[in-house]
């Protein structure tokens, strides 16, 4: 089963996606079909239940886009029902140590490699025809655990040495909080620049994708440290964003003719 995420970074390349906070499958097919080379679905801080993100999941795969899900915590029960849903991808939350991540490969990964049980009841139909998904699966879902805490940072090195951890993601506001700063997102503080920098040689020196939560703004500074997985929009703020400049350019206009906007259209 492809995984088109995973496909470029085999190729060396970087992938840029975009991130759901919002319970909804209308915008979860929106964003699928926006090119990003990954959607998530947020289950942590998000506002999705299970049964939504089923169906924001299916979404994302019918706009052409490939689902990953941030699950609530590192828990195996709720790691394999994304994965038996079709998440291509497990972001798992405050991996701090050796052992948390190396439960995290155990959720996500069938044996030898992990414990996954097996029970793809959705994933599984929309493999290819006569593809075997457990001979697959392995290989083609992505675990990836979080790094934010200085603690995760102390051991790094050790974390991905385990076998089966595909990439790690920054959270780049709980780490600044766990250096002593507020959730910022810029390097406005050397030790906290260090950590991005140390975070990303370390991914490189182990094979290992190194991914953050980023911006599109702070994105080329994020890929030239060497992190080659950026979600760089959201749901919400776009929507946010989005609306707030529309109600600006409608209130700063003249009068008189105008470009239709056909791009803002409301249907």
């Amino acid at each position: 089963m492809p995984n088109k995420m995973m496909d470029i970074w085999s190729s060396g390349a970087e992938t840029l996606g975009t991130w759901l906070s919002m319970a909804s499958s209308h915008s979860a097919e929106i964003a699928g079909r926006a090119g990003f080379d990954y959607v998530c679905v947020d289950m942590q801080h998000g506002v999705a239940d299970y049964r939504v993100a089923v169906t924001m999941m299916q979404a994302i795969e019918m706009g052409g886009g490939t689902p990953i899900v941030r699950v609530p915590w590192n828990e195996p029960g709720i790691i394999g029902r994304v994965l038996d849903a079709g998440a291509r991808g497990v972001v798992i939350p405050m991996v701090n140590s050796v052992a948390e991540a190396q439960a995290a490969v155990t959720a996500c990964k069938y044996p030898p490699l992990g414990a996954r049980s097996f029970g793809p009841i959705l994933v599984a139909a929309r493999a290819a025809a006569g593809e075997n998904y457990f001979e697959v699966a392995n290989a083609t879902t992505a675990c990836i655990p979080m790094i934010e805490t200085r603690q995760a940072v102390e051991a790094l090195d050790d974390i991905l040495a385990i076998d089966g951890v595909d990439a790690i993601y920054v959270g780049p506001a709980d780490l600044s909080i766990s250096y002593g700063y507020g959730p910022g997102y810029t390097d406005d503080h050397a030790d906290y620049k260090a950590a991005l920098e140390h975070i990303a040689e370390r991914c490189a020196a182990h094979g290992v994708v190194a991914g953050i939560h980023s911006t599109a703004a702070l994105s080329a500074d994020r890929r030239g440290k060497g992190f080659r997985m950026q979600t760089i929009a959201g749901d919400a703020a776009a929507l946010g964003r989005g609306m707030a400049r529309d109600l600006r350019t409608a209130r700063e206009s003249g009068t008189g003719a105008a470009d239709s906007g056909a791009d803002s259209k409301i249907y």
